[in-house]
């Protein structure tokens, strides 16, 4: 068994816990899966890259972590992927909907193909309302759980990305509040967390963008950019105890630029 990661007690703050993250092969998921392995939890990496999410789970220590195949647009494999974190650990704590495509930037509708368009909601929409259905079938009997969605800034503004994208990602707010309002009763929480630009390899192709476009993307927060690693810390902190009375939730990890107008009133910076 690979050696397993070493924590101070008081940072295990998943101690105990079991995780499924649907694309934790890479990106955001990847950063998620070595956290929470850090912070104590058994993580089931899910995702359609085999090659990468293997090599992840041995990087993190097959002692905490575990790979397996899984299209989110395939009940199936969702049921499976379900299926493995009961047989393996016998329980499911967190389940987090984190698998998300996007398709090419065509900003006519005029342009947009509606293969495409549900080719993206099939895999931002459908794949969490699976997991969630699925993740929901085994937490209800234990009388606990959470659920957390990965949105986008997207989920509240239009004009960053694609119809289908922003679509899919303004449902999947609606999903979250809907789902949460069903589980409660059991103990349930749903939430959702919802990132601005974060310059990883899927951003940088679809914006087309280098290093220095990526640190000209406007931030509220001066000399602030977000990071794969801090969307991961915020999920820890909806998938962790400490946030044990916040459910329904659409948590914005966007350094304020879906609350404030930039361009316009007393603190405009377009002077």
């Amino acid at each position: 068994m690979a050696n397993l990661p070493q924590l101070a007690p008081e940072a295990t703050r998943l101690q105990g816990k079991v995780a499924l993250i649907t694309g934790g092969a890479r990106g955001i998921g990847a950063s998620m899966a070595r956290l929470f392995a850090r912070h104590g939890a058994k993580v089931i990496v899910a995702d359609i890259r085999d090659e990468l999410g293997q090599a992840l789970c041995n990087d993190i220590g097959l002692g905490y972590a575990s790979y397996v195949h899984c299209d989110v647009t395939k009940e199936s494999d969702v049921e499976t992927a379900v299926k493995t974190a009961i047989s393996k650990h016998q329980n499911l704590d967190i389940m987090i909907n984190n698998a998300a495509l996007i398709d090419e930037a065509k900003p006519s509708i005029i342009d947009n193909e509606v293969s495409e368009f549900e080719r993206v909601l099939s895999v931002n929409l459908t794949g969490p309302f699976l997991g969630s259905k699925h993740a929901a079938k085994v937490m209800i009997p234990e009388r606990k759980g959470s659920i957390i969605n990965v949105g986008s800034v997207c989920s509240s503004v239009g004009g960053v990305t694609t119809h289908a994208y922003t679509s899919s990602k303004h449902g999947l707010v609606g999903l979250t509040k809907n789902v949460a309002a069903e589980l409660g009763k059991y103990g349930i929480r749903v939430n959702c967390v919802s990132p601005y630009f974060v310059a990883n390899e899927v951003s940088r192709e679809f914006f087309k963008l280098d290093d220095d476009g990526c640190s000209r993307v406007y931030s509220n927060l001066e000399g602030i950019y977000l990071r794969e690693e801090e969307v991961a810390q915020a999920v820890l902190f909806l998938a962790s105890d400490e946030s044990k009375y916040i459910s329904g939730h659409n948590l914005a990890i966007d350094g304020g630029f879906t609350s404030i107008n930039p361009s316009f009133g007393l603190f405009s910076r377009s002077k």
